[in-house]
């Protein structure tokens, strides 16, 4: 059967297999830039959105004026939801009919949905393309089980330790194109009509749905599958979902819950504490400002990751990188009543910047936790279900992830409204919650899972 076809053509994008007395296994190049480019379009479409949200909510009134009151109605959430009860079938379906076709859906999906809520009018429009975005979108876990499909123990390490620092760069661009919105304000000349004073937040959704459907052609032309075996072996299926729940998988992904939501959660309020006015208990800064301070964090916590990555690894260990990670939050969470409090005096408005540049160092350190947590969830999983469990990891963190940012916001709120713990009472909660994270992550081997083997995997027919 294996002389029947050329092997060639199904071994494109399978890594050639080195021993380690050789060195590393080389990276295929052309597949891991396509995956890359595919992780860019993830964070373009979610914070985009961020520079604009909170002045777009303020200019619907759907709060009647009042300031204190926006953060309960931060839309990013539904997002979440909706990604939640999908992202686990998408997941399962790429270790059945391949990752490709599962990739361009999203893509698409993820491009129309962006569309929908430029032209968006009322609050429930807006909600509307974000709950589609998530429910179209399984791309997140299809992506670190492409890497896995394309790593194997040699080269892992540095093969995702691309994925947060691509997310770093797209969530810099995403922060850098929403700044766009109102563009008729920003340039006159050229967005004159009143087409775009109707739709003053299309401009930047179209810009982003452009690089995403750009993505989308580059996977459908150039992207190849990844062998999941060697060629001529009989093709397996992935495993029944009470055969993955084992103590690996279950603690590597509740680690990786307790990242997203904390680094989510830190997502939600700084844009917002950020926007909200001094008084209130924010910086009370421009939209404008706002996303240069979201680039600048992204631009920073990129090239930290490109850098630092692999020598930190090598030197503390996977686990000790994600008690790091998760340690940074302290601090950061501890930065923003700090923050507020110093705004108070306009004399010390340097000093403000100066925490604000902490607060973006900060989050570069807590960022390469990340690569190691997923590098734990990949050996945690029998090859022929990297997907699943993926997918069980995605879909656990996208719950977290909508919780995090609603109950951010409305602890941001309700603190503001009725002056607890001096209107402070949410950077407490959360300063709580990371040092449970701290725990949590103690459970974790010092290195990653040895990688399991696929003896109980289910055999299908092959094709």
């Amino acid at each position: 059967m294996p002389n029947d076809v050329d092997e060639n053509s199904s071994l494109l994008s399978q890594p050639k297999k080195s021993t380690h007395k050789d060195g590393p296994t080389p990276l295929p190049k052309l597949q891991l830039t396509v995956i890359l480019l595919v992780q860019i379009c993830e964070p373009l479409s979610s914070q985009s959105i961020y520079p604009y949200i909170n002045q777009l909510l303020r200019e619907l009134d759907i709060t009647g004026g009042d300031e204190r009151k926006v953060g309960y109605y931060a839309c990013e959430s539904m997002f979440y939801v909706t990604e939640a009860l999908t992202i686990l079938q998408w997941s399962r379906a790429s270790d059945r009919i391949g990752r490709k076709p599962i990739l361009l859906i999203g893509l698409f999906g993820t491009a129309m949905s962006m569309l929908l809520f430029g032209l968006s009018r009322t609050f429930w429009g807006f909600v509307l393309g974000r709950c589609l975005t998530g429910l179209l979108n399984g791309n997140t876990g299809v992506m670190k089980s492409t890497m896995g499909d394309l790593t194997d123990a040699s080269n892992r390490a540095k093969g995702f330790s691309y994925l947060p620092l691509v997310w770093c760069v797209g969530a810099s661009l995403g922060s850098l194109i929403g700044t766009l919105s109102h563009p008729y304000e920003r340039f006159p000349n050229v967005f004159a009509s009143v087409f775009w004073h109707a739709f003053p937040y299309l401009f930047p959704c179209a810009v982003a749905a452009s690089l995403i459907l750009l993505g989308f052609l580059v996977v459908l032309a150039f992207f190849e599958e990844a062998c999941f075996l060697p060629y001529g072996h009989v093709p397996r299926g992935p495993l029944p979902l009470r055969k993955l729940y084992t103590f690996p998988v279950i603690i590597s992904v509740s680690n990786y819950v307790a990242i997203a939501f904390l680094h989510t959660t830190f997502g939600a309020l700084l844009p917002l504490f950020l926007a909200t006015s001094i008084e209130v208990g924010g910086l009370g800064l421009l939209p404008s400002q706002i996303g240069v301070i979201l680039a600048l964090d992204g631009a920073v916590t990129g090239i930290f990751q490109i850098l630092m990555f692999p020598t930190l690894v090598r030197q503390f260990g996977e686990r000790r990188v994600v008690m790091i990670g998760l340690a940074a939050f302290l601090p950061m969470f501890a930065l923003f009543p700090l923050m507020n409090m110093i705004a108070a005096w306009p004399e010390w408005n340097l000093l403000i910047w100066i925490l604000i540049a902490c607060l973006i160092a900060l989050d570069a350190l807590m960022n390469p936790s990340y690569g190691c947590i997923f590098m734990y969830i990949t050996t945690s999983a029998p090859k022929c279900s990297r997907g699943t469990v993926n997918g069980l990891a995605q879909t656990s963190a996208s719950v977290s992830r909508a919780i995090g940012p609603a109950l951010a916001a409305s602890l941001f709120s309700l603190s503001a409204s009725y002056n607890l713990l001096g209107g402070y009472l949410v950077y407490a909660v959360f300063l709580a919650f990371a040092a449970l994270a701290l725990v949590l992550a103690r459970q974790l081997p010092a290195q990653v899972w040895a990688e399991e083997v696929d003896e109980g995997c289910m055999e299908t027919t092959a094709p």
